[in-house]
């Protein structure tokens, strides 16, 4: 029978080598899932990978997708190095979302300037206040952070829905679940004119780089990594479990939140019962492919932001359902833990010893 044996170390150039490693691999998956559907493999990939990419448009909607990934997986990394497993990214993206419109909305007749500061504060506070429910539970009576944090989502995504069906309904908009559009004071400015893309790729850039200095190049991110990495040479050392309890899920909830008031504030223009695109569980897996690092995660989220699209491509000139990208995403997904498997452990055939 095969079995898993441990191995004396784990390979450190192999845990960088694992993610193209999975990448290869679900590629060739993603081609035989084309052949076994009655599609041409080589179409599928070409429109799945390089059709999104064919213009400048194209490239912008590319980076547009990646902002609010790189934002949800940065604030998922940092709690992920301390061990603090924050699965409700989801949701605190949608209590940014809604922090960010009740501005946007209370202010609608304003053209002040600083109604944008005051969306992106109460986005980002929304996120975090939505992440403490898990941080509290978790140190005052240790309560799973995983499950918390999940179902704390589908909670969001019913009271998204309650204001978007209700207080917050447009009275003018044909009786669609969505609020008023924001006033031009309450968007982000477009990066190129012409395109989606707005300055929100500018933050979230600046918040990889802030992020980088925070976890390889300060002491708090070094207390966190030890607290992640080895917990009882953190207590020995007097690093407190609940501060990076707390630091972990507000960082999280934080940047989870400023995705969200640039979803709504971007490219939506207004609050709708469609905000939440999965971009919170999506970074789940931008963080893990960019190995919980700054410039992985950049990366990451290009190739997670090639898959929502090419998704779209897909579904338009192959008649395939949408929901083809997230089987690309479960098979990025799948490859990458078999190769972390693989990494500290190797398959041996022969028989269980007692």
């Amino acid at each position: 029978m095969l079995r898993l044996e441990a191995r004396a170390t784990a390979s450190p150039a192999m845990r960088y080598v694992s993610p193209l490693i999975a990448i290869v691999l679900t590629l060739v998956t993603g081609a035989a899932l084309f052949a076994l559907l009655g599609k041409d493999p080589g179409e599928g990939l070409r429109l799945f990978l390089l059709n999104p990419l064919k213009d400048l448009y194209g490239i912008s909607e590319l980076l547009l997708k990646a902002t609010p990934l790189m934002l949800c997986a940065l604030g998922l990394a940092i709690g992920f190095r301390a061990n603090v497993w924050n699965i409700g990214a989801e949701g605190q993206f949608l209590l940014g979302a809604v922090g960010a419109s009740g501005v946007a909305l209370y202010f609608q007749d304003s053209d002040s300037a600083l109604v944008l500061p005051a969306m992106v504060l109460a986005g980002g506070a929304a996120g975090a206040g939505w992440a403490a429910i898990p941080a509290w539970l978790r140190t005052r009576y240790e309560a799973s952070e995983i499950l918390v944090s999940l179902m704390l989502v589908y909670i969001a995504q019913l009271f998204v829905s309650w204001l978007v069906f209700g207080p917050w309904k447009d009275p003018q908009g044909f009786n669609f679940p969505q609020s008023a559009m924001f006033g031009d004071h309450a968007l982000l400015p477009p990066l190129i004119e012409g395109t989606r893309l707005h300055v929100g790729l500018l933050f979230a850039l600046g918040a990889l780089v802030a992020g980088h200095v925070l976890m390889n190049r300060s002491y708090l991110g070094f207390r966190l990594q030890v607290a992640g990495e080895a917990p009882a040479a953190a207590r020995y050392a007097g690093f407190s479990r609940a501060r990076a309890v707390w630091i972990g899920l507000l960082a999280g909830g934080a940047t989870a939140g400023l995705a969200g008031m640039g979803e709504v504030a971007g490219p939506l223009g207004q609050l709708t019962d469609k905000v939440g695109s999965g971009y919170g569980f999506a970074a789940i897996i931008v963080a893990f492919v960019g190995r919980l690092h700054a410039v992985g995660i950049a990366l990451a989220s290009l190739l997670m932001a090639l898959l929502y699209i090419g998704g779209e491509q897909v579904q338009q000139y192959m008649n395939l359902p949408n929901s083809i990208a997230l089987v690309f995403q479960g098979l990025l997904l799948f490859f990458l833990l078999g190769a972390d498997v693989l990494i500290h452990y190797r398959l041996r055939l022969g028989r269980r010893t007692g």
